[in-house]
């Protein structure tokens, strides 16, 4: 699939040289039905969450599948030396996170809501930070991706991958590029939402439906793992731990 998105000369060609020319000895991609990323439109992909190169590799996922992903991304990158620069110019989105600084910058939500209305893709990672689970299965979520998909009126494209951990480790500090890692992904069909359109949204719609969405990501990773999630997703405030930040492994 080559789109029209990715065929006109942008920065994100050299991001993508840069990122392929680094990792593309490194990973084999395996995707399984493709035909599910939409051609044209605002959607939003919904992946689950187990390493600090995932973005990176969705992104190039997505790239090779012919369009181009912006994500929501920490403000405080933006301020790094040539890599803020290629952030701006890529389309990538700064939010501020938390603290005081958050009530100056553009909330997630109002970014996300910018690139669905010109009619971009937008990757919301549903759990907010790399899963707690011990098993790597993804756990709660939150209501980012629903609330989107809900007052945009667009699809939720459930995405699961498996293998990136090879790649990277949760919380490692470096690459493994000693042998090439096979990476699988499966798409899955667009969430339905229906049930939910048309109401108020409010924080028991949003929970419902997240709930669902984290559910479609969960069976498609079975898919790809081969076995079954846990009956009851891991919630860290069960078990004393933070909702951002690193934890042990």
């Amino acid at each position: 699939m080559a789109l029209k998105e990715t065929r006109r000369p942008s920065i994100f060609w050299l991001m993508a040289w840069v990122c392929f020319g680094l990792l593309g000895g490194s990973v084999k991609f395996r995707v399984a039905h493709p035909e599910r990323i939409p051609e044209r439109g605002a959607f939003v992909i919904a992946p689950n969450h187990y390493s600090e190169i995932d973005p990176v590799i969705v992104g190039m996922m997505l790239y090779r599948l012919g369009r181009i992903p912006r994500f929501l991304t920490k403000a405080s990158l933006f301020k790094i030396p040539v890599v803020g620069w290629f952030l701006r110019r890529s389309g990538q989105v700064p939010v501020e996170r938390a603290g005081s600084a958050a009530a100056k910058g553009p909330s997630p939500l109002a970014a996300a809501r910018e690139i669905a209305r010109a009619e971009r893709i937008v990757v919301v990672y549903p759990e907010g930070t790399l899963t707690r689970d011990p098993d790597m299965w993804p756990m709660r979520g939150k209501n980012g991706a629903a609330r989107i998909a809900l007052e945009q009126g667009i699809p939720v494209i459930p995405v699961a991958h498996w293998g990136t951990q090879a790649l990277m480790g949760r919380y490692a500090k470096k690459i493994n590029l000693l042998r090439r890692h096979p990476i699988d992904f499966a798409i899955g069909k667009p969430v339905d939402l229906s049930e939910f359109e048309g109401k108020p949204i409010d924080q028991h719609l949003l929970a419902d439906a997240t709930e669902k969405i984290m559910g479609a990501i969960t069976a498609e990773l079975e898919k790809l793992r081969g076995d079954k999630a846990p009956a009851h997703r891991w919630d860290p405030s069960l078990h004393g731990q933070s909702e951002t930040g690193r934890i042990e492994p």
